[in-house]
């Protein structure tokens, strides 16, 4: 009644409001930092601030968003809403989402060191490590409802990684902002991913996400695409394939190479439902 609480998926939803929706672990924290350096040049953009410019309704009390000057940009981390007017909409490749997840969370207490991270690809792929179900069901309520559509724009975190200043343009371009390239490239450089560490070594207790959280484990990990590879066995991997390989080839996603996917198979047969991509 007062305000005070973060109103979820009840939030007011304004017909010029623009919201940043990502599945978590997707790079939305990053594409924060991105937009507020881009439309708040002249001001210093931190883990201080950046829930206020760019708010988001599970952090965020409500008065505090009512009172954000419009027209606004609110983070979201919501499956689809179909009162969402204009969305920029961040994908990632799952298999780095689940061994991003899992650090996170070990970050945060709610796994311990030494949870099995077979076990807890198990409970990613059902939808039991997110308040907002699986990876996949989240991808495909907002594209399968919104893309190709006006209003609506998708970007690969990949992407975003391999030419950061290319993708802030789109950015720019959907939010109306004209931008310069000096503009853009600032953005990109005070929002790095070796600046983000620096500000989360003094700021942690400032941000909702890494507020009295183990200190030892990064917020900012290694900040790049396709380290699954290296984090996650080939089997684990194959469970993400078959479960959503058509959307994951769909996406523009490399699959595991086809004889690791028929070794496993073979090794495994009857584990894996559904088709292969």
């Amino acid at each position: 009644m007062l305000g005070l609480h973060a109103p979820g998926r009840n939030l007011a939803v304004f017909p010029d409001d623009t919201f940043l929706v990502s599945y978590p672990k997707s790079g939305n924290t990053w594409a924060r930092f991105l937009i507020a350096n881009l439309i708040h040049p002249g001001e210093k953009i931190d883990f201080s601030n950046v829930n206020r410019i760019i708010p988001g309704p599970e952090v965020t009390r409500n008065r505090a968003l009512m009172r954000t000057p419009r027209p606004r940009i609110i983070k979201s981390h919501q499956y689809f809403d179909p009162r969402y007017p204009r969305v920029i909409y961040i994908v990632r490749d799952p298999r780095d989402v689940v061994v991003s997840q899992y650090h996170f969370q070990r970050k945060r207490h709610v796994v311990a060191d030494q949870f099995p991270l077979a076990e807890y690809v198990a409970r990613f792929l059902t939808g039991k490590t997110s308040f907002y179900g699986s990876w996949g069901e989240h991808v495909a309520s907002w594209l399968a409802t919104r893309h190709g559509r006006p209003g609506f724009l998708l970007l690969r975190y990949e992407d975003m990684v391999e030419d950061t200043a290319r993708e802030l343009s789109k950015i720019a371009s959907f939010l109306g902002v004209v931008a310069t390239a000096e503009t853009i490239a600032q953005a990109v450089e005070r929002s790095s991913a070796d600046r983000m560490r620096t500000l989360e070594k003094s700021q942690a207790q400032l941000f909702t996400s890494t507020k009295n959280t183990r200190l030892d484990i990064p917020f900012v990990r290694a900040a790049k695409a396709g380290g699954w590879r290296e984090a996650l066995p080939e089997e684990l991997a194959l469970q993400l394939e078959t479960a959503w390989g058509n959307l994951i080839q769909w996406l523009g996603y490399e699959p595991v190479p086809a004889n690791a996917s028929k070794m496993v198979e073979d090794q495994h047969a009857g584990l894996f439902v559904g088709p292969r991509p």
